[in-house]
């Protein structure tokens, strides 16, 4: 007998397993690119190879050595509405894992009601209820249970947990990018400080020049229009001083809205006091670009993302087969209050409910492509995202020596342009050196300081790129995990 049921069984799920509806083939045609096969190029090579660096720290900013830009990362990290919503994202996400999770427990509710109807004289009822209005009352506690025999509720609840761990990426991201965006102005505010400082000191200069130009008039040893000519070139200075300070004040403003503040704490922030090792920031870790997967969070968030996407792949496979849920309950029922709960009155029954998808207008298909469709977005936003990952390592790392031969170009123009302008101002002082020569002399001086000052800032700069482009700190999952997620998905 026992073998006859298990034979009814069998034939019975074959029977239901045949009817389901066709999957039509659907299957995902991208592939994710492996990190180790991409080449790296010589300037990630070469600077993987000599002198290997650690990965960022947390705080990588503090290799700055400037007390306020700690404090104003501190604040932004504590206040900033951007990092705030990026938070909410990584709560709302853990709240939809927890509704896939309920998918996957027993459901158990109770429920009670009473109505007060007119019974059919001709029903089941029987006299003196029947065509008459009676109280029809019921008090249950019932409980139903997916048998999720094929894992779509596993599939959905693993593939919501996978968004969770992209949302916390994300959120990373988000920091990242807030703490990169605060000390690239930070860099530009400095900047403008430095360039206000070098166009005040040629201005002090011109000034002296025209005080002994206006003395040589007088003595007869020059004309009004060399007077003139020297006159003229003062203004722009001072213009070019009044735009300094304008960047001055709108990069406070803007330091200031990063950290979630007004314009009045802006006002609060004095000039920058930014110290870096000129050769720290040329440095990278030995294994590129392999470990990029796990320290970027962009790049984790996509590959999370891909994970997410082919387990909602399996969910929807898995809606092609019947559907099977325990149902149960217990409790009361009858008609008026005089026996209502009484022993007689107990209701209790258990028993399966079978959905069995056949015909549905190739819904279940559509919803199937449509995942699919996903999972190969996934995937080509994954590989653009490693791509750019690898080029932006390398850009920076062409940038960084490219300013380091800028720099040392600049060294040798600014000695020359600063013995130069120390010998025009002593032949113009003692009457041997035409005006011109002084002017020209201070053009090209100022000409060399600023570009000093804008390889200096740019190298700062540099330095923050290259933490942004190795993910800044960001903490990769366990190796197990990493190995696990490198698995070819559907």
């Amino acid at each position: 007998m026992n073998r006859r049921i298990a034979y009814l069984g069998i034939a019975c799920m074959t029977v239901l397993l045949s009817a389901c509806a066709d999957m039509g083939n659907i299957k995902p045609q991208a592939q994710r690119m492996d990190a180790n096969t991409l080449g790296s190029g010589s300037a990630i090579s070469q600077s993987a190879a000599n002198d290997a660096a650690l990965w960022p720290q947390q705080q990588w900013w503090r290799a700055y050595g400037d007390a306020q830009l700690d404090a104003l990362i501190a604040t932004a990290l504590s206040d900033s509405p951007n990092l705030h919503i990026a938070e909410a994202r990584v709560r709302q996400a853990q709240s939809y894992a927890g509704l896939a999770e309920s998918a996957t427990l027993p459901n158990v509710s109770a429920s009670t009601s009473m109505t007060r109807q007119l019974f059919s004289a001709h029903d089941f009822i029987p006299p003196p209820e029947a065509g008459n209005y009676a109280w029809y009352n019921r008090v249950a506690v019932e409980a139903t249970y997916d048998l999720d025999l094929w894992g779509r509720h596993r599939q959905e609840l693993a593939a919501a947990l996978d968004e969770v761990k992209v949302s916390a990426a994300e959120s990373q991201m988000a920091r990242l990018a807030l703490e990169n965006n605060i000390v690239r102005s930070y860099v530009q505010l400095s900047l403008q400080y430095a360039l206000k400082d070098i166009a005040e000191d040629t201005l002090s200069h011109r000034e002296k020049g025209l005080q002994v130009m206006r003395k040589r008039l007088a003595a007869g040893l020059a004309t009004e229009m060399d007077v003139t000519q020297l006159e003229a070139a003062i203004p722009p200075l001072h213009i070019q001083i009044e735009q300094y300070d304008e960047a001055i004040v709108v990069l406070r403003n803007q330091l200031a809205a990063f950290t979630g503040k007004g314009p009045a704490e802006g006002e609060k922030i004095k000039r920058p006091t930014l110290a870096l090792d000129n050769n720290a920031w040329l440095r990278l870790p030995a294994v590129l670009p392999a470990d990029l997967i796990g320290r970027r969070p962009d790049v984790a968030a996509r590959r999370w993302g891909v994970e997410a996407a082919g387990k909602q792949i399996e969910a929807a496979k898995a809606a092609f087969y019947p559907d099977i849920n325990l149902m149960a309950f217990i409790g009361f029922q009858g008609i008026g209050f005089s026996n209502f709960l009484k022993g007689d009155s107990a209701i209790r029954g258990i028993g399966p409910a079978i959905s069995l998808p056949i015909f549905d207008g190739g819904r279940l298909r559509s919803n199937l492509g449509a995942h699919t469709a996903a999972y190969d977005i996934a995937v080509e936003s994954y590989n653009g995202t490693l791509i750019h990952a690898l080029e932006s390592v390398a850009n920076t790392l062409v940038v960084a020596q490219s300013l380091q031969q800028q720099k040392t170009l600049n060294d040798g123009a600014l000695l020359t342009a600063s013995k130069a302008r120390t010998l025009a101002s002593k032949g113009f002082a003692a009457g041997m050196t035409d005006f011109l020569v002084l002017l020209n002399s201070e053009v090209a001086l100022l000409t060399q300081e600023q570009q000093r000052a804008q390889i200096t800032a740019r190298m700062l700069e540099s330095h923050a790129a290259l933490m942004l482009a190795l993910g800044g700190g960001y903490q990769p999952e366990p190796q197990s995990q990493q190995t696990n997620s490198n698995k070819d998905k559907p």
